[in-house]
């Protein structure tokens, strides 16, 4: 079995209040929260620093978690969960993001299942094929290589792996995906790799490409792809992502 924490903010930089956003007359959270609740999990609870959104999380019967506002990271305040309730070392927990509405149930199952088959990951993450060079040279699009076994190597924003033929002119020339994939931010973590990694600090390169996944790595950290088993919907950023994902859950018009 595997638990799922949902961190969320309210001061998110970009869109502030977002995960309080109505989407279809509920809270955006709450999407969350239920397609978590579909996965199978022993127990979803959601950690935040604010007040507002432990009181949303109670009016639609969810356990809310109140953690401290020093965090830097969901990562942070999921340990933060993980530590207070003494959690087994041994234990798998879910991070699912709560700007994520669409996110399915499959991936969330399948994540912790990266766990269990993989005795020797300490995390495990999913990837998705890159099938537009659009999507390959967008920095917002998170690159990942893996070893044979599916032990990830490297987690980047340019593309790689680069195809030397395949951008004869440079990088703007780029027509070829050379099999690259696309990272799925969603994590499954052994706690004890969770305690563990939140007390480390971050590396050159996590600070360098602004990529916390690469903290892991850094520090010798077994981290494990799996390949998702359905494509991820799009997370809320921005108030456009907001409004394109209240366009894609709005009933069909009969």
């Amino acid at each position: 079995m595997f638990r799922v924490v949902i961190p969320a903010r309210h001061a998110s930089a970009r869109l502030a209040g977002k995960v309080l956003r109505p989407i279809g007359g509920k809270p955006m959270l709450q999407w969350v929260y239920e397609r978590a609740c579909a996965a199978g999990a022993l127990e979803v609870l959601i950690a935040t620093d604010d007040e507002r959104i432990v009181s949303a999380a109670h009016s639609f019967g969810a356990e809310a978690v109140l953690t401290a506002r020093t965090h830097a990271s969901g990562t942070d305040r999921i340990a933060e969960v993980a530590r207070a309730r003494h959690w087994p070392q041994e234990d798998i927990v879910v991070n699912v993001q709560g700007d994520e509405p669409l996110i399915p149930p499959a991936l969330i199952g399948q994540v912790a299942g990266v766990l269990r088959a993989q005795p020797q990951a300490d995390v495990g993450t999913l990837a998705t094929p890159i099938s537009s060079v659009q999507a390959l040279l967008d920095p917002n699009a998170v690159k990942v290589v893996a070893d044979a076994s599916g032990r990830a190597l490297y987690f980047s924003r340019p593309p790689i792996p680069w195809n030397r033929d395949g951008a004869p002119a440079g990088l703007a020339s780029q027509r070829d995906c050379g099999g690259a994939r696309r990272h799925v931010g969603i994590y499954a973590y052994r706690v004890g790799a969770l305690l563990r990694l939140a007390q480390l600090p971050p590396g050159a390169l996590e600070a360098r490409e602004r990529l916390e996944q690469l903290r892991a790595l850094e520090h010798g950290l077994a981290v494990w792809i799996a390949e998702a088993l359905e494509a991820p919907g799009p997370d809320v950023n921005t108030l456009a992502d907001l409004e394109r994902v209240t366009a894609l859950m709005a009933p069909p018009v009969r």
